[in-house]
């Protein structure tokens, strides 16, 4: 038995050979991520598997994100091939590119969100909508970098930094650019504690910081069922685009507070979404191959993504001052931050920033409206740029 042969042909099938350099640099961009979901506890449920992804998509040869049926891309079909040739996160990743994901994520939101304090604070709405500014300048930034407005308006709603709805508004408009904004969305989502806080600060005075605000109103469950149900309506009726996020989000919430819907809502809330968190994260962490993502148009999109977000948290935090000022110091502009879509992380951020000025303060409820009305307003955006440029 040739030794020697055997451990030369052993090395020669591995990947250690094959290993290219963008194929390192991402897996340093994986550790790195991993380092940060595991010690620093940056949004691990997100930022964990999407890591992982990109460690699993940036070893050589695993043919994991393989397509030779085209099912993503008909120019690589191989003939003879079938759809169960393809790499198994290239058959999980389908339901990204189908926008099954995102909806059944909203479906999952909506079961776990409680739409009281927009309900009882109805000026949160303002909030939310100033929080989407960074949509509209990463549009504007983008088209004069030379992207078509269709892959412009995809690009700029990640400023929105909800992740289902980029993803669900890149299948339509520039699906050719999914896989980046895919990524930096939820990228950028699970950041979110790394990215705000320095804004916050810069924008905001130790004052407006420790501002205590007073207890929301209790809201009725009557409130509570009617809301989702008059939100579709309105929604779906002014833009039918944004049927399928909006519809799912408000399904899920109504199965919540309904109270006739236990098992679908726990269903919701715990088991699906965990499930389609785990294969939506793993498989667009797996899009990030380096030899494809390395490169000038893509880093300009992650580039971007990043702008976007940083503005529409200076939108919100800029009608938060003003509503300061009309309110005569009584709301804390710190809650306007919260306006971007990702919900709950930038409540909570809001909750920790403004703890830390004063520890008897309790942000988390009143930065909540804002939060959830991102969701609804980030979704209305995508509709309206849906219905621009489709």
């Amino acid at each position: 038995m040739d030794i020697i042969g055997i451990l030369k042909g052993l090395l020669e099938a591995s990947g250690f050979l094959t290993l290219s350099w963008q194929q390192g640099v991402m897996l340093l961009v994986s550790f790195v991520f991993l380092f940060l979901a595991i010690v620093k506890k940056f949004e691990p449920l997100l930022l964990l598997p999407i890591a992982f992804g990109i460690m699993l998509a940036n070893f050589p040869d695993t043919g994991l994100m393989a397509d030779p049926a085209g099912l993503m891309d008909a120019t690589q079909k191989v003939a003879g091939s079938h759809w169960y040739d393809d790499g198994v996160l290239r058959l999980i990743y389908a339901g990204v590119k189908s926008s099954i994901f995102p909806c059944l994520i909203f479906l999952g939101i909506g079961a776990m969100t409680d739409f009281g304090p927009l309900i009882a604070r109805p000026s949160s709405l303002l909030l939310g909508a100033a929080a989407q500014f960074g949509i509209y300048v990463a549009f504007t930034v983008a088209c004069m970098l030379g992207f078509t407005p269709q892959e412009a308006a995809a690009i700029g709603i990640i400023g929105g930094a909800d992740g289902p709805t980029a993803i669900y508004s890149a299948s339509k408009l520039a699906p050719e650019l999914l896989a980046p904004i895919a990524l930096a969305a939820y990228s950028y989502m699970a950041l979110i504690p790394l990215i705000q806080p320095p804004i916050m600060k810069a924008l905001t005075t130790k004052k407006e910081r420790q501002v205590k605000m007073q207890q929301l109103r209790q809201v009725s469950k009557t409130e509570k069922i009617i809301f989702p149900i008059v939100v579709t309506v309105l929604c779906v009726l002014l833009l039918p685009s944004t049927a399928p996020l909006i519809g799912m989000l408000m399904l899920g919430n109504l199965f919540k507070e309904s109270g006739v819907c236990d098992r679908l809502s726990d269903t919701a809330q715990n088991s699906l979404i965990n499930i389609v968190t785990i294969m939506l994260g793993v498989t667009v962490g797996a899009t990030a191959n380096g030899e494809q993502f390395l490169q000038m148009r893509t880093l300009k999109i992650v580039f971007l993504g990043l702008f976007a977000f940083c503005f529409s948290t200076i939108g919100g935090l800029l009608l938060g001052k003003l509503m300061y000022k009309l309110s005569g110091g009584k709301i804390n502009p710190l809650i306007g931050s919260a306006g971007v879509s990702a919900v709950p992380m930038a409540a909570r951020v809001a909750q920790t920033v403004g703890a830390k000025e004063n520890p008897t303060n309790f942000l988390l409820m009143h930065a909540m409206g804002p939060n959830v009305a991102g969701v609804i307003g980030s979704a209305i955006a995508a509709g309206f740029c849906l219905m621009l440029f489709s």
